[in-house]
This record gives C-alpha cells, structure tokens and sequence, in this order.
C-alpha cells in the first residue's frame, strides 16, 4: 500500500469528500473494485474525506452515483499537477528530462533476481552461487551470459536438477527444480552384505540369504557388518550372495542442555515503532535520523522495490524497519524448577524427531548438579529396523 501511495504521488492524486447516507457501502464497493482510497476521515455519518488517483475518479464517480452520494474535489496533488504548474520553468523541465533519461538508461541493467523454486523446495546458499556465477544486481544486462551461468551453477550444484535463467525488463527469473537424492540401490545380481546404520543392541535377526554376523544381544556400531554376504556349504564350500534379512536393534537417542539457576528472558512488551529509508541500489538514505526509543529492541526489516510494470524494477527500494521492543526478565529457578524445564524442552525435541513413538520401549533421565546450574540427559530407547546393502568389492 505505501508503495501504491508514493506512485498515486507520481502519477498524481485528489482530495475528495463523498457526502450521502450509503458511505459504508461506497468504502465497499471501492475495495471490491480494488480501487486504492487512503487518508480516509469521517465528518459526521454522512460525510467523508478521502484521497484517490487520478486514474480511479472515473470509477469513484461511478461507485458514487451508484451508492447515491454527492463527489466534490477539494485537492489536486502529484506530479502531473506540478508539471502543469511549473511548465514554463526551465530548471523544471530539465529535470523532467533527466529523470526520463535515467529511467531508461537503468533499462539496461539488472535490479531485480526473482529466484523461483519449484513446489517451495529450499535451496541453501543459491544466491550467493547465483551471484558468483555473474547474475548479480547492477549487472549490464549485455553482460550477462544466461548459458554460461547455467553452466557454472549446474557443474558446482549436485543438488539442482534444472536451472533455467529469463530475463524480462529489469528483472532477471531464475527457476530452480531441486534433484531428488537418489538411494545407493544395489542390483539383485550383485554380491554384497548387509551392515548396519546404526549403532545399537541386536534384539532380533533373521538371515534369509547369506550368514548372520551377530547374535541377539550383541552391541554392535554403525557400518559394522550384520549379516556376510557369502554362504558356506560342507560340499558346496564358500558362494557369494545378495544378502537378504530382517534385523531389530534397540538403538538410542539422547540429548542433552543445562538450565541455568539464574538466567535472563527477553520477552516482547508488544510496543513497536516503523522506520523509513530509501535505498539507491547500494546507498541507502535513512529518513528517520533520531535513535530508537526503545533501550533493547529486536529489528525486522522488509524491503519493497519500486517497478513501473511487472518487470520493470527501478534501482530504488523503500526499506521499512520494524523495531519490536523487548524487556529483559530476570529468573531464578531452584533445582526441581530447572529440572522439569530441562526435561521437558529435550522429550518434546525427542518426540519431534523420532517418527514411530509406538516403537518407544524406555526413557532415562540423568540430572547432575553443578555450581550455576543443572545438566540434564534425556535418552530414549527405541526399536528401529536396521541395515543397509554393501556392495562386495573383490
């Protein structure tokens, strides 16, 4: 909206007041109609003051004689009323001409990568890849090779099955299809045994092809081999198989923190304030000079990027800052308060990460003491199937 306010300024805008006894069903009817009124400010029931562009007073006019309300034009605001004012003024038409200059000169340039991922799938650190490869903001769009990035991208990234780079405007669309991470599949024909891929105590095994390694009881640790992928006959001596079986092993899953006894929490008051810059490409004007009100606050920032069309993006942006105010509070648990805090915090991560909590045989919980605080290990036993095919390498 604040963007649409600042373009209504450059294309111009009018101050109006819409008198009548429908004015709720004229607000309606003009959101319906996506017609951007702001500034709005009610006198009395009947009557209201607003502002709208130029280019919405036809269908305000409409919206108006439809809801049976009267239209008055109180202010005519924008560029187009100041051009129309200082036309004779040759400083002003000047400047008119170099802005018009400069807007199509930065057509040739790159201010915008719109990196676009299929179904939402997340690819890290692409951007930066995306940037050293040459596709960079600023960049002369003549100077920009979409094969050669292409290139460059596909031969550093396994991980991306298809890139394909347009450029439409000032801006630059890169649509990305992440690649599928394939499983180590091993022919039925091939020879291997099965090891396993984690580390535990076997509670069940059952050889179908090959000879089992271990025994029920046994500890064993990731890659160790749980079933050898050979057989060995009285008369038939030593053949290589395709090892096959079904192995359970009860494997574990701990995590641990401290809990302080005393420890400080930052907890939002819910009071914030908005700031303003405007940034030139890599310059950026702050409109707001004076320090924050806040004595301890956290920032967000959103940046919005001017474009005359859906493509066309200008190299100036209105970066708007969120400073949410936080107060530090001071707390002081004694042992069975930072015990149970502890405990709770890691089984609820326990719970998150372990799929198939039926499968959960046992809990143990380790506490030990120390001068500022307490240790807490939380240990879940589960029943897991495991292992994985090993080709044999001769």
């Amino acid at each position: 909206m604040f963007i649409k306010i600042i373009f209504s300024y450059i294309l111009g805008y009018l101050s109006i007041s819409v008198e009548g006894y429908y004015i709720e069903r004229f607000i309606n009817i003009c959101k319906n109609n996506k017609i951007a009124i702001w500034n709005l400010k009610r006198d009395k029931d009947i009557k209201l003051y607003l502002r709208i562009g130029i280019r919405d007073f036809k269908n305000v006019c409409k919206v108006a004689k439809k809801t049976k309300c009267k239209i008055k034009i109180v202010n005519k605001r924008g560029v187009p009323f100041l051009v129309h004012k200082y036309k004779k003024r040759k400083v002003f038409l000047v400047l008119l001409i170099l802005l018009v200059f400069l807007t199509l000169l930065s057509s040739n340039f790159v201010w915008n990568v719109d990196i676009q991922e299929e179904k939402g799938q997340q690819i890290e650190n692409i951007m930066e890849d995306i940037e050293e490869a040459g596709l960079r903001i600023g960049e002369l769009k003549s100077k920009v090779n979409t094969k050669e990035i292409i290139n460059k991208i596909r031969l550093k990234r396994k991980d991306i099955a298809w890139i394909g780079i347009e450029l439409k405007g000032t801006n630059a669309i890169v649509k990305l299809v992440k690649a599928d991470e394939k499983p180590n599949i091993i022919d039925e024909n091939d020879y291997c045994s099965i090891i396993s891929d984690k580390a535990g105590v076997i509670t069940k095994i059952n050889a179908q092809s090959g000879t089992a390694n271990v025994k029920v009881g046994d500890t064993i640790n990731k890659g160790d081999v749980v079933i050898n992928g050979w057989m060995e006959g009285k008369y038939t001596g030593i053949r290589y198989v395709h090892a096959k079986g079904e192995i359970e092993a009860k494997v574990w899953y701990t995590k641990s923190k401290r809990v302080l006894y005393n420890t400080t929490e930052r907890k939002e008051t819910g009071e914030v304030e908005n700031k303003y810059s405007i940034k030139f490409n890599n310059f950026e004007i702050n409109l707001n000079k004076r320090v924050s009100k806040f004595e301890i606050y956290d920032t967000i920032n959103t940046e919005n990027k001017f474009k005359l069309f859906s493509d066309f993006y200008l190299p100036i942006s209105i970066v708007k800052s969120i400073n949410k105010e936080v107060k530090e509070v001071q707390k002081t648990y004694d042992i069975e308060q930072a015990k149970n805090i502890g405990i709770e915090e890691l089984q609820r991560e326990l719970d998150n990460e372990i799929e198939n909590k039926e499968n959960i045989v046992n809990k143990n919980i380790n506490t030990y003491e120390t001068e500022d605080g307490i240790d807490i290990y939380v240990t879940y036993e589960v029943l897991e199937n495991i292992g994985t095919n090993e080709k044999i390498v001769f």
